[in-house]
């Protein structure tokens, strides 16, 4: 277990806060706790241990509606100035689940959901899981052949979404229903609590992750492995109904059940963070500040900036909770919140282990990835599926609670990666086989080394590089591909492919870009394609990506004339990375770091940026797009953002 249940006061407070000393005389202090605050939280954790241990009766859903009994007029989201109490949360939900009752949906029925990030996302997942039914969440920002892959593969017949989403996708098979267009339909539906016919072993969602074949894959979660995550949570960090947590991850990335329902069922409130502030580090500081966030999980990039900047002495926030990728730092020890660090694949429900980082001043160890959480087994084994001896590297397993129930209609790789556990007396116990090596620290928490298979994790995104390949086999001008990660720069990743092409065709890096913009979310396009005759290959045959050149401008594809910029703002971005970079020339779409750019050079051209356009934006930017044409593009976006917001006095003087 991560946290222990203590009933010292003094213990209670150093467990829930990490590093905050208790001081009765600055209860205003959120921080910091009265004897009232203690005794609250540890009851409140207390209960919500009893109340797994007893049953699983009640699974979320009816642990809101409970929530929406007790405390209607409590905040449940806020988003911006709007705020929405339980009660109309729980009525809206409740409207939206009937009707859904009315087309047909009951127990593991799959309902899409394709909505930006807002209150009405929270809303349709909620409705859905209270119309007995399982959600299938879908990022508007993934591209439409990948979602419309999905749609197909779960066989969705119900599609909840906006009118201008709808058009998007390939819906002539699937109703869909619109939050906007359809809300009087929906307002005249029954506000009362549906009666509920879902049992814990039903499912609660399908989440879509990279696939090695090519095409991404559903993770089904059950509302018993959902719940497992929800009271241990609860109990771990002490929440109770005064916190304040965020939304923050991708509609469809697992992670965004973890920032809602262990604190919507226990009466908490969630704030959800702006496109803007959500990616700028300062900004978000600031907003966590203001508005008095007590708990916020942020992506393990984001969070490594956010616990470098300077914080106030007192702060209400009392835990940065992170995971997704390697945590490469420690946290300052002036932080007034305590930093844990989570690790966990889609298949065991977000997170299976999670522990404290405490500061570190000099250490060549990354951090740990902490010890179980509760219900959950990890094993480390070879390849024998034996357990490996102490501090030796071995593959992480998973059993317990929060596995999986496998992955949507793929039952040859249910049955590979979830295997019968030989370590477990109940029948039917499971692991499953991460493909993750780990090995044990001599304090009992879990050290992660990295990937045995060659599937990735770059900014926080799960990346199987097989269907990167998958959708650059697809382009007629390419006979054989390989992607890697590189990290030439320390802790700058980057994808890599290595293309052999049909020397009858010319192809360039403009031409790969849009071509698999089709296929693939911006977060999987390569920063770099290397052209070789062959690839190197091992005396068995198979690829040898240790023989792979380092890319340089002699075998990288490049567009194949130096093109004038075709905008005004791609032209002063181009002479912007040309001036910073000492070259007389730069082409549009040519790529910033194989021209010899790297995160201080790039630190740069966005400092450069902000200065010549008034808008900021982060370093990964840049990152994702590499070139002056793609990099105006989305310069273009923030300018026509910030006109859409300033007033005709605003404008005028900006003109003058």
């Amino acid at each position: 277990m991560l946290v222990n249940i203590h009933i010292n006061k003094k213990e209670a407070t150093d467990t829930s806060r990490g590093r905050a000393s208790y001081n009765k005389s600055t209860p205003e202090r959120r921080g910091d706790y009265t004897d009232e605050e203690i005794l609250m939280r540890v009851e409140q954790a207390a209960y919500n241990t009893k109340q797994q241990n007893s049953s699983l009766d009640k699974c979320a859903p009816q642990l809101i509606e409970s929530q929406s009994a007790i405390a209607p007029d409590a905040w449940a989201l806020i988003e911006g100035d709007y705020t929405l109490t339980y009660e109309e949360l729980n009525r809206r939900a409740n409207q939206l689940a009937h009707y859904l009752r009315t087309l047909g949906v009951g127990p593991n029925t799959l309902v899409g959901l394709y909505i930006e990030r807002s209150i009405d996302m929270i809303v349709g997942l909620l409705g859905i899981l209270k119309a007995d039914a399982a959600y299938v969440p879908l990022d508007p920002a993934s591209p439409s052949e990948r979602l419309n892959f999905m749609l197909k593969d779960s066989h969705v017949l119900i599609l909840i979404t906006s009118q201008t989403l709808a058009t998007q996708l390939t819906t002539q098979e699937i109703k869909t229903v619109c939050l906007d267009a359809d809300a009087a339909l929906l307002a005249g539906q029954s506000v009362a609590n549906p009666i509920s016919e879902i049992v814990a072993t039903d499912l609660a969602y399908v989440i879509y992750t990279s696939g090695s074949t090519g095409q991404p894959k559903g993770v089904e979660i059950t509302h018993a492995s959902l719940l497992n995550l929800v009271y241990w949570h609860q109990r771990a960090f002490m929440v109770v109904s005064s916190d304040r947590a965020t939304q923050i991850a991708s509609p469809a990335f697992d992670a965004t059940g973890w920032e809602l329902w262990p604190y919507l069922t226990i009466g908490a409130s969630v704030y959800l963070v702006d496109k803007d502030t959500r990616i700028d580090p300062l900004l978000l500081r600031d907003w966590l500040i203001q508005r008095e966030i007590t708990i916020t999980f942020l992506p393990t990039p984001l969070a490594e900036k956010i616990m470098h900047l300077e914080w106030p002495a007192k702060s209400s926030l009392r835990f940065l909770l992170t995971g997704g990728d390697t945590l490469h730092h420690y946290p300052n020890p002036n932080l007034p919140f305590t930093l844990i660090n989570n690790y966990g694949p889609t298949e065991a429900t977000v997170v299976a282990t999670s522990g404290p980082i405490s500061p570190i001043e000099h250490s060549y160890e990354t951090p740990a990835i902490g010890s179980t959480i509760d219900n959950v087994q990890i094993y480390i084994l070879d390849e024998h599926l034996q357990p490996v001896i102490a501090e030796e590297p071995g593959e992480i397993y998973i059993g317990g609670m929060g596995l999986a129930k496998g992955y949507l209609n793929r039952p040859e790789l249910t049955a590979e990666k979830f295997i019968a556990n030989p370590f477990h007396d109940t029948p039917n116990a499971r692991l499953y086989r991460t493909g993750d090596l780990a090995r044990y620290l001599p304090d009992g928490q879990i050290a992660f080394i990295g990937r045995l298979d060659h599937q990735v994790k770059i900014r926080g995104f799960r990346i199987e590089l097989g269907e990167i390949e998958a959708a650059l086999n697809r382009h007629p001008a390419i006979q054989q591909s390989v992607v890697v990660v590189r990290e030439d720069m320390p802790e700058e990743k980057q994808l890599i492919a290595y293309l052999v092409i049909d020397q009858r065709q010319n192809i360039t890096f403009y031409e790969l870009c849009n071509f698999l913009e089709a296929w693939l979310p911006d977060y999987m396009l390569p920063a770099t394609f290397v052209s070789l005759e062959t690839l190197p290959l091992t005396a068995n045959g198979k690829i040898d990506r240790a023989m792979l050149p380092i890319p340089d401008l002699a075998n990288s594809i490049v567009d194949e004339v130096v093109t004038a910029p075709g905008t005004l703002v791609e032209g002063q971005v181009t002479e912007i990375i040309s001036s910073v970079l000492g070259l007389e020339r730069v082409g549009p779409n040519e790529n910033f770091f194989m021209l010899g750019g790297h995160s201080l050079l790039g630190t740069q051209v966005i400092m450069h940026i902000a200065t010549t356009f008034g808008v900021e934006m982060p370093l990964r930017t840049l990152f994702n797009a590499p070139t002056a044409r793609r990099l105006s593009i989305e310069v273009e976006h923030l300018i026509f953002a910030k006109l859409e917001t300033m007033s005709e006095d605003e404008l005028r003087l900006m003109q003058e």
